[in-house]
């Protein structure tokens, strides 16, 4: 078997993947706009094999007839003849390559073209319990594998099928013995390719895994925030240790891959030997006793070699299909997922948004409907499967009710504490929100307070449906969100988070982004009133300048300014506003708070309120507590309750200055 059919055979698991005739189907449905260069390629496949089988005839007719003959034209036109042959069979198999590589491709654009479409409809809930890793094994990895399926798996099969049915008649006719004798060894190829084979790819996963954690380990520790906290323990030395360690683990079991392999195949070349010596000693003795002539044992010992290759390739030709198979399954998965923030057929859009917003009743909880999610696949050599990169455990606890997702996703949300005793103070719950009901007019400012984990960021978050209700109904305008297409909303609906992110790109590129068709007048419009344009200026690129990897070359004032310029670019009627103030330094914070006036003037504007300002100018304060609303009202009548936001004032805001 060639090479790639080993490495099939070392990709396997242990788990045999089932090729189902649906599953077919769908598969030649990606193939069916590529037909004309699918029966290109099957018409050079059928030229390519009969031109490979006029060589060992042509041998055979210039050793029998020529040559005994002394014909010199004869043999002239046959070496003519076998110049001929090579070079149109590299035209046939450049044509070839052309055709596939346009089957090939095609197919992989169309499928990361519907995987990505796919991706970009699902819900947040899916990005914050899926790997970033995973999401790129199956655009990348899969797809190519996927693709592979259709212009090399098949395409193989296909060309030795035709190649081995060609051969095996040919043979026939020269000697119908020695073709029987030549296929019985068979049996003994795919013993020791199936045993062998098994071996290798254990040694080679056991291999991949070993890389994957040297990889991870370099990767902890050579990155900024690794190679600081190495130096600030003094943990150079130990570190240099651990790496030479699984520096030494991959080289052994890269000794042990090649020392096998190598046994592998001088093996297959013993197991070959044996059919080519039983072949040429019955045909040497058919050649003494005058049954055929030499000729014709030479040409026999031509197509034997190919007839090898050709069984080799059809005796792996199942688990290499099937596998390739596993590809399209992964990738017909994320196809497959259903949209749980979905757009009605009938969806309504959004005109002259006036920006009423209500809350009626609205319960909601992070509970994971695992249909959503992506299947847990092992992948072999990729480092986001290394669990526990330093001490090397892997992480083997069974997902459960009580350990998964929903218990991260409470845990994250209510700053559950360590302690088993229970805390009067603590946000921990299973419902983020119950019962939540409120009403923000149009041009009202609305802020959210209360302890952290009291479910003020899954408010905001629910208003341009990034999460929709478990229950109750929210409106914009009277419309229930679920009922208006979800471009008019987020057109509707301006949002700033607290952990501002920018593109690895241009200051111009990230201000854009709100709003493509932007004039350089209104981009320098939204960045004044966002007080960052003079900043801007001052870059020695200006506009043009480059933010770095999640815009690292700004500080983090500078970074939400550029933010709550893109949100003014793009000019929402409502605005959704984490002001997260209090890391910034006095003069960053000062003139974001003068931003913000100008942001939200003539806004429906629903705040979490970190600063005293934005509290006293609200014209309604919703207090949070444990996912309900504790509180409601203006600030000196909720001082005057002497409640929750009378604490919040004393211990957070009382020695604010105004």
């Amino acid at each position: 078997m060639h090479g790639y059919g080993w490495y099939q055979y070392m990709r396997t698991g242990d788990d045999k993947p089932q090729v189902t005739r649906e599953l077919l189907l769908r598969v030649l449905n990606y193939a069916q706009p590529y037909w004309g260069e699918i029966a290109g390629m099957l018409v050079m496949i059928l030229l390519s094999t009969g031109t490979s089988l006029l060589t060992p005839l042509i041998f055979r007719n210039m050793i029998d007839v020529v040559l005994p003959a002394k014909d010199t034209d004869s043999l002239i036109w046959l070496g003519l003849a076998l110049l001929f042959i090579p070079a149109l069979n590299g035209g046939i198999n450049v044509i070839q390559r052309r055709l596939n590589s346009t089957v090939g491709e095609g197919v992989i654009y169309d499928l990361r073209s519907s995987l990505f479409s796919r991706l970009q409809r699902m819900s947040l809930r899916f990005f914050t319990n899926t790997k970033t890793g995973e999401l790129m094994s199956r655009l990348n990895g899969d797809v190519v594998g996927a693709q592979n399926a259709i212009s090399n798996t098949i395409v193989g099969i296909v060309t030795n099928l035709i190649q081995t049915i060609a051969l095996l008649a040919v043979m026939l006719t020269l000697e119908w013995r020695l073709t029987v004798i030549s296929v019985l060894i068979l049996p003994l190829f795919i013993l020791v390719a199936q045993r062998l084979g098994l071996v290798l790819r254990d040694i080679t996963r056991d291999g991949m895994d070993k890389n994957a954690q040297m990889n991870a380990h370099m990767n902890e520790t050579l990155n900024i925030g690794g190679a600081l906290l190495v130096k600030l323990f003094g943990r150079t030395r130990e570190e240099e240790k651990r790496f030479r360690e699984r520096a030494a683990n991959v080289r052994d079991i890269g000794i042990r891959r090649a020392v096998v392999g190598s046994s592998f195949f001088v093996i297959m070349g013993l197991v070959t030997a044996v059919g080519t010596a039983l072949v040429y000693g019955l045909g040497g003795y058919f050649v003494i006793t005058d049954v055929f002539t030499v000729g014709t044992i030479v040409a026999f010992g031509s197509y034997l070699g190919q007839l090898y290759g050709s069984l080799q390739g059809l005796a792996g030709a199942p688990v290499e299909f099937s596998t390739s198979m596993v590809s399209f399954e992964r990738v017909f998965e994320v196809i497959d997922l259903p949209h749980d923030i979905a757009e009605k057929e009938n969806a309504i859009e959004l005109r002259d948004v006036k920006g009423e917003l209500e809350f009626d009743n609205v319960t909601f909880n992070y509970k994971v409907d695992e249909s959503i999610l992506l299947k847990d696949v092992k992948r072999y050599g990729k480092m986001e499967n290394v669990t526990a990169v330093f001490s090397g455990t892997t992480d083997r606890r069974p997902q459960s009710a009580e350990n998964g997702p929903s218990s991260i996703v409470r845990r994250r949300n209510g700053n559950a504490s360590d302690s088993p005793e229970a805390d009067s103070t603590s946000q921990a719950r299973d419902i983020a929100l119950s019962g939540l009901s409120f009403t923000a007019r149009p041009g009202q400012l609305i802020a959210l307070v209360g302890p952290s984990g009291a479910g003020k960021t899954t408010v905001t978050y629910l208003i341009p449906r990034l999460y929709d209700p478990s229950d109750g109904v929210i409106r914009i305008d009277g419309h229930d969100l679920k009922d208006v297409t979800l471009d008019s909303l987020s057109s509707a609906i301006g949002m700033v988070t607290q952990e501002t992110y920018l593109f690895h790109d241009t200051i111009r590129t990230n201000l854009i982004y709100a709003k493509p068709e932007a004039t350089q007048v209104e981009i320098e419009s939204a960045a004044k009133a966002a007080n960052i344009h003079n900043f801007i200026m001052d870059l020695p690129e200006g506009y043009d300048t480059v933010v770095g990897e999640r815009g690292y070359r700004l500080s983090g004032g500078e970074k939400q300014r550029i933010a709550l310029a893109r949100v003014i670019l793009k000019n929402p009627r409502i605005l959704v506003l984490d002001e997260a103030t209090s890391s910034l330094d006095s003069e960053s914070e000062a003139l974001i708070q003068d931003a913000l006036k100008r942001v939200m003037a003539g806004r429906t504007s629903i705040v979490i309120a970190h600063r005293l300002s934005t509290i006293l100018a609200a014209d309604l304060i919703l207090v949070m507590d444990k996912g309900r609303i504790a509180e409601r009202g203006t600030h000196e009548e909720l001082l005057a309750t002497g409640g929750i936001y009378s604490q919040l004032y004393e211990t957070q805001f009382r020695g604010e200055r105004i």
